[in-house]
């Protein structure tokens, strides 16, 4: 059964024509939908024969959703820029495996990296995510960021996407720290309203989960600095989330 490759990007050019090259072993289309990038992302990705939507930041979801009427196909194979198949999905997708059992959604564990070392460790192994969907009947929530797929049926698979989303711990901080400026705005319109200890609370529940509960102390250094990197980040959201209600004043 036919497939199409959907990515959002933005500044890509880096890893976007890896990720083209991927997805053309499984799909038979690609299509692209960028944020307007300032380097050669658009540029690689129309030589390496996708179809690009260029389309101002909407949203994680939004800008995802943006692109699904420009998919030819049901099924939708819907990684990031900088997310891989690994053999086993390959697999799993060429076989025809995901047309059994009726399922309409396919959660993969994702194995993140740290740049060529696996972070297996502090809860960030397996991590799930619904990346393989058919849009007749799921499809992406309108979360700003971390969106989710809405889907009527729904299954995890043991087969695995390759992220390769950091080079250092910089850019883990960098993101995660944009990613909760998001998730403050978006919990504060869904009408989220928190006191001054929950930024606290939380960022302390995060790290010790991280640390102790999901063994990130057997890791040594790196262990921990994912741990307080979790911490920081849900620190940071309710954070950033109490200064929006006193800028509102409510």
């Amino acid at each position: 059964m036919a497939i199409s490759g959907l990515v959002i990007s933005f500044n890509e050019e880096k890893m976007i024509g890896k990720c083209i090259d991927a997805l053309f072993k499984v799909c038979d289309e690609v299509i692209v939908v960028d944020s307007l990038s300032k380097d050669r992302t658009v540029e690689i990705a129309k030589e390496k024969g996708a179809i690009v939507i260029s389309q101002p930041f909407l949203g994680d979801g939004p800008q995802r959703t943006h692109g699904l009427p420009y998919c030819k196909n049901d099924w939708i194979l819907n990684l990031d820029a900088d997310e891989f198949l690994d053999k086993d999905a390959e697999e799993f997708i060429l076989q025809g495996k995901y047309l059994e059992g009726g399922y309409d959604a396919f959660s993969f564990r994702i194995k993140n990296f740290l740049g060529d070392k696996l972070i297996d460790f502090a809860g960030w192994y397996p991590d799930h995510k619904v990346r393989f969907f058919n849009k007749q009947t799921a499809h992406p929530s309108e979360s700003i960021v971390h969106q989710k797929i809405i889907t009527q049926n729904e299954t995890r698979v043991s087969v695995h996407i390759l992220h390769y989303g950091w080079d250092s711990l910089d850019q883990i901080i960098t993101k995660k720290n944009q990613y909760s400026g998001w998730h403050a705005q978006q919990l504060y319109d869904q009408g989220k309203r928190i006191t001054w200890f929950k930024p606290i609370l939380n960022g302390k529940v995060a790290f010790l989960r991280c640390f102790f509960f999901k063994k990130g102390f057997l890791n040594g250094l790196d262990g921990l600095s994912i741990s307080i990197i979790q911490g920081f980040f849900s620190y940071m959201k309710y954070a950033k989330l109490l200064k929006i209600q006193q800028k509102n004043k409510q």
